[in-house]
């Protein structure tokens, strides 16, 4: 009777084995993990790619644009731009940073189309590298702007600079007498020619160390001919050493036209106006020995100067002659104004070149340059203000008017 209950043992165990053991497999299968594949970083493409004329330019330029999305976990490294001309062909043009979202193509013709294509090139850890692209963008061709809108503010001043010049000349041409304020250096001329006539010793006459090419040259000469007049008028000796041959040229026609108009040409020669050399101080050196010799009561310096001024000056210090300086050389003033008597300080000088020539037309235009200095002045002052009261206020009408004021003045001035 054990024999059947032994059986039937041994087949329920079996059964209960076979029940369970399909049970602690799944257990098994579902506590252990699958193993996924790392997913690849999001890789965008550019978008809204879109070329444009740049406005205001002369028609070589096109601009490119395109979006990004600016937070990225694995941003990309730059951007290559390819630009296609009208056959098809294309060629890549640039390449340019992760955070650059524009581009100005400077190497376009004129009126042909071309379009444009970006793509963003990232790079993984390995170095390889993986470039996603955008569509192409719509053509777009450069034109020619022949009025730059964004200087307008330049177009208003200088037609106001320009309508208070011409509107001086033209009353000077009416017989409108010009006047401007006296000036120190040019009353002391008369005085230092006739100092030197009174010793009996010449007048030295420098007008820089410039060519024709230079306006305090012209300045310079034109001065000459004031004092060429006088010293034709007193019968002085007149010394006029030069560094330039076109200057000496035209230094002689200059005292030689004064001489005739003052009736005395029997006075003039070739040699008042002598040419010396083009080298600086070859030159300064030549005159040194000139002011040291001859000893001239009167030495007038007027023109372009540079690191000679302190020689001649201190020179002709040093033979007690008086001395009249002009130049609007910011650097050399000083020393000017150490060691002469007089000194006309910048615009001085062409002021004192407009006077003496007696010319109206052109103390017109002096004074018609005065009025634009004027307006630059008051414009300066009305944005001061007007932005010194835009920030009490908070803003407000008074903002835009400044922002008006600073636009007109910081690129005009």
């Amino acid at each position: 009777m054990k024999t059947p209950r032994f059986l039937l043992t041994s087949v329920s165990m079996l059964l209960l084995f076979l029940f369970l053991t399909p049970l602690l497999c799944f257990a098994q299968t579902e506590s252990t993990p699958p193993i996924v594949p790392p997913t690849p970083p999001p890789m965008p493409a550019p978008l809204e790619v879109a070329a444009s004329d740049v406005p205001n330019d002369g028609g070589s330029a096109i601009r490119v644009s395109w979006q990004f999305p600016n937070e990225l976990e694995y941003p990309p490294v730059g951007f290559e731009i390819f630009r296609y001309e009208q056959d098809g062909s294309n060629q890549s043009i640039v390449k340019v940073q992760s955070l650059v979202r524009e581009y100005i193509d400077t190497g376009v013709t004129n009126k042909l189309p071309y379009s444009y294509r970006v793509q963003a090139i990232y790079r993984d850890s390995t170095g390889r590298e993986t470039a996603v692209s955008a569509e192409q963008s719509q053509p777009a061709s450069a034109h020619i702007t022949f009025f730059d809108f964004t200087k307008i503010n330049l177009a208003i001043i200088t037609l106001i600079l320009l309508g208070a010049i011409l509107g001086y000349i033209f009353y000077a041409g009416r017989g409108k007498e010009m006047t401007i304020r006296k000036i120190a250096g040019v009353a002391a001329i008369e005085e230092a020619v006739g100092r030197s006539t009174e010793m009996g010793k010449p007048v030295l006459f420098v007008p820089g160390t410039q060519d024709m090419d230079n306006v305090q040259t012209i300045a310079g000469l034109t001065i000459l001919a004031s004092v060429a007049r006088m010293t034709a008028k007193y019968e002085a000796r007149l010394d006029v050493p030069v560094s330039r041959s076109i200057t000496m040229s035209t230094g002689r026609e200059t005292v030689h036209e004064a001489y005739l108009a003052s009736g005395r040409p029997d006075l003039y020669s070739d040699d008042i106006v002598h040419y010396i050399t083009d080298e600086q101080f070859g030159f300064v050196a030549a005159i040194d020995g000139i002011m040291v010799r001859d000893k001239p009561a009167a030495c007038i310096y007027m023109g372009a100067f540079f690191a000679e001024s302190l020689i001649l000056a201190e020179t002709g210090n040093g033979i007690g002659a008086i001395q009249i300086a002009g130049t609007a050389m910011p650097t050399q003033l000083p020393f000017f104004v150490a060691a002469c008597d007089y000194t006309l300080i910048g615009e001085e000088l062409f002021a004192a070149s407009a006077y003496l020539s007696g010319d109206q037309r052109a103390i017109g235009s002096l004074k018609g340059q005065d009025v634009g200095k004027a307006v630059a002045m008051l414009l300066i002052l009305f944005t001061s203000l007007a932005g010194t009261v835009a920030a009490v206020t908070g803003g407000g009408a008074m903002e835009k008017v400044y922002q008006f004021l600073w636009r007109l003045t910081a690129a005009s001035f």
